[in-house]
């Protein structure tokens, strides 16, 4: 997830409030015990929660070799770069080289540049705003600059009871919507869309803040490209959203419960892909050989959640 950062220098509570309120990641300020009577929220002052020229540096990028120092205090921290005439050229050269550069903007729209440079974007913005609205609007473009998820349809090939099993409910601390969801697989080279229980059944009421995502083994998509075993997850983890359309988002993990409940088997193919889920069968009940689900495709093999290019076998 891109970074967000308010400067509040000179001090503004309004702004500071504002910027709490719409999740800013991190508050630059001269004095951060003013911050830390408003609320619980990373600080960058001197005597901050990351500190000015030890942690965060700030460039203003007029020629090569301040482009250089920035790439290079990049090794070192986070690094605010500021340009007088602001144009995209001087940014392409920084995120393709380092993943820590944090483009001071003043408006939304610049923000969304900052966030798409060479289809990766900085590590984050930071805001310079004396209005309380540019803020909502940034926060609002950071929140739909998450990564692009390309999903395709699958066609159901098999679906064969397996047996008592655990079976993984996520509850999220957001509320999901109709054609949304968690991408979860058998594994990591392949994964289903699984819906939240937005819609009515004849067994509950809906609950949208509610996937029920798979079994205990299963792996389940994190930002950032990550995976987790969907048995690993716990309250305050960070879960990728996906749209049916492709655009993804974080939601934060409330609750993790786990149950012991009857399994489904269902396995779908792409092309040369093949997807695998063991699901519980309430959700699943009306589907059938041939109904067309949709999923993602990725290259299998991770160590720890992190993709690895090596040889692995999953099956």
């Amino acid at each position: 997830m891109k970074q967000f950062w308010v400067d509040l220098r000179p001090w503004r509570k309004d702004l500071a409030t504002t910027a709490i309120e719409s999740g800013a990641d991190a508050l630059v300020t001269d004095d951060a015990e003013r911050v830390r009577e408003l609320g619980r929220v990373t600080t960058v002052a001197e005597n901050g929660d990351l500190i000015p020229g030890k942690d965060v540096f700030e460039v203003e990028i007029a020629d090569k070799a301040t482009e250089e120092e920035a790439l290079r205090l990049s090794r070192l921290g986070y690094v605010i770069v500021r340009t007088r005439d602001w144009t995209v050229i001087p940014l392409e050269n920084l995120v393709a080289q380092s993943d820590r550069i944090i483009a001071a903007v003043g408006s939304a729209d610049e923000a969304k540049i900052a966030l798409t440079v060479l289809e990766r974007g900085t590590a984050g913005v930071l805001l310079s705003t004396d209005d309380p609205a540019e803020i909502r609007r940034v926060a609002k473009a950071i929140a739909g600059a998450g990564e692009e998820v390309p999903l395709v349809p699958f066609e159901v090939t098999r679906i064969v009871p397996v047996g008592m099993g655990d079976r993984v409910c996520v509850d999220t601390c957001s509320i999901l919507a109709d054609g949304e969801g968690m991408l979860v697989g058998n594994t990591s080279s392949a994964f289903l869309l699984v819906h939240p229980e937005t819609l009515e059944n004849p067994y509950v009421a809906p609950r949208p803040f509610r996937v029920n995502a798979g079994a205990v083994h299963a792996y389940i998509r994190l930002p950032e490209g990550k995976t987790a075993y969907l048995a690993d997850l716990a309250v305050g983890d960070k879960v990728l959203v996906a749209e049916h359309t492709g655009p993804t988002h974080e939601a934060v993990v409330g609750r993790v419960k786990i149950e012991r409940r009857p399994l489904l088997l269902v396995e779908a193919k792409a092309g040369d892909a093949t997807v695998s889920l063991v699901l519980k069968p309430v959700s699943v009940a009306v589907l059938a050989v041939g109904d067309r689900v949709l999923g993602s495709v990725e290259e299998g093999g991770r160590h720890f959640g992190v993709a690895v290019k090596e040889t692995i076998l999953e099956k």
